[in-house]
């Protein structure tokens, strides 16, 4: 079993940052993937952004791309997303995500952690 929290969530005025982390314990794996995920009110949930964990590469939702960055440090074992210029568009329940190659989801999830962008 892997168990994934989140944190860093909060209130921000637009045009501010906030950085979510989310730390990964439990069974640990070779090849996988974590991903950001959001969820605002009404909606369904939505990609934000992920990274390959041993590779690296990262891919972003458009609505974010140059706004938010994804990054894992090995070291600790988390995955942290930086977001700036937010918006209130922004505002949702934020989740943490990960995905075993060479499944095509995301099986395992955090609890999430809110954000809210004020205007």
């Amino acid at each position: 079993q892997v168990q994934l929290v989140e944190s860093g969530g909060g209130l921000v005025q637009a045009g501010g940052s906030l950085r979510l982390s989310c730390a990964v314990s439990g069974r640990t794996f070779s090849n996988y993937v974590m991903g950001w995920f959001r969820r605002a009110p009404g909606k369904e949930r939505e990609f934000v952004a992920s990274i390959t964990w041993s590779g690296g590469k990262t891919f972003y939702a458009d609505s974010v791309k140059g706004r938010f960055t994804i990054s894992k440090n090995t070291a600790k074992n988390t995955v942290d997303l930086q977001m700036n210029s937010l918006k209130p568009e922004d505002t949702a329940v934020y989740y943490c995500g990960l995905k075993l190659l060479p499944s095509a989801d995301f099986g395992s999830w955090g609890q999430g952690t809110q954000v809210t962008v004020s205007s």
